[in-house]
């Protein structure tokens, strides 16, 4: 007797056991879900490749000092950490994840060379646990609350699909591209490249239904507050924006613009000149112009306390500038 109920009771143990691991295992694999209103970064980083990433008071950054490898610091630039060696862009965070597209290696194969291919990932925001979410050439993506909204090379043509983080759900939305750079809310707003450049919303949160916001001729719409800053494509690509509310346009600088980032009342942005190239700023309203450097750069990105960029066709280059301030210096550690 006394046998039988130590044979039930080491089924039960072991029952109890195996059902413990197997919940564990499932539960521990499963990606929690963002918050809502989650967005993975601003437009003004991901239209400039999408290189630096703040959030959670930690800035993530794909450094060019050492092969574009993913690293971490605060935003005063301390505890500068390295969190990856593959080269990144289009850096984006939620939850405990970042999102990123890896490069793929170039050069020639040999003894020491890891050969990597081209893929966009999820890890933790320690670095650790990469997953690939997908092996296609991410152009630009945008996370918005729990899917990744991707524009791909495709072949033979672009293709814009969403993807849940947990990789479930994919979805083509587009063979044609659409850039899901600006997000706010749960709502894309992006430029046409069809028959027109006005600008339309993709609402993610109603079946990813479009609609025409504004019949303009506009390229990298950035909303921030009752306002959308933007190339006019009919004008030289001339720096403007929108007030939505009021439907009034205003012309902030008639140079020729070849990018731009906005932030803490700001803009910077690359005038583009066969005499007189310059990384230039001013206040948001187009105020208090200055020139910050001579010559072409490019990759203007933001974090609460500084502008980073970098030299035109000089990729190990890095400069910064306290945001607000036209003095910049070499970025170093």
């Amino acid at each position: 007797m006394r046998k039988n109920v130590k044979y039930i009771l080491t089924v039960i143990v072991l029952a109890l056991i195996l059902t413990t691991v197997l919940l564990v295992g499932r539960f521990a694999g499963r990606i929690p879900m963002n918050a809502p209103g989650t967005v993975g970064n601003t437009a003004g980083n991901l239209n400039n490749a999408g290189l630096f990433c703040e959030s959670d008071g930690i800035v993530y950054f794909s450094n060019p000092l050492d092969n574009a490898s993913l690293y971490s610091m605060t935003p005063d630039e301390q505890e500068i950490t390295k969190l990856g060696n593959s080269s990144v862009r289009n850096i984006l965070a939620g939850g405990k994840y970042l999102y990123y597209f890896q490069a793929a290696a170039s050069g020639e194969g040999g003894l020491g060379y890891l050969r990597t291919r081209s893929s966009f990932n999820r890890c933790l925001k320690s670095g650790k646990n990469i997953t690939s979410m997908t092996t296609d050439v991410v152009v630009t993506g945008q996370l918005v609350d729990n899917y990744l909204y991707l524009l791909t090379a495709g072949d033979p043509t672009p293709v814009f699909f969403k993807l849940k983080i947990d990789q479930s759900d994919k979805v083509i939305l587009a063979e044609y591209p659409i850039n899901p750079a600006c997000a706010e809310d749960g709502v894309i707003y992006y430029n046409g490249t069809q028959s027109n450049h006005y600008l339309y919303a993709l609402d993610t949160a109603n079946g990813d239904t479009v609609s025409e916001v504004w019949a303009g001729n506009i390229w990298y719409p950035y909303l921030i507050e009752n306002y959308v800053y933007y190339l006019d494509v009919a004008n030289d690509y001339r720096l403007c924006r929108y007030d939505y509310h009021q439907n009034v346009i205003e012309v902030l600088t008639e140079d020729r613009v070849d990018c731009f980032n906005v932030g803490g009342g700001y803009i910077y942005y690359q005038c583009n000149s066969s005499s007189a190239p310059a990384l230039k700023m001013m206040r948001t309203d187009g105020s208090e112009a200055a020139t910050v450097a001579q010559g072409n750069y490019t990759n203007i990105n933001m974090t609460s306390r500084y502008v980073y960029f970098q030299e035109y066709g000089v990729e190990n280059s890095l400069y910064h500038c306290p945001l607000g301030s036209s003095s910049y210096s070499t970025f170093g550690y």
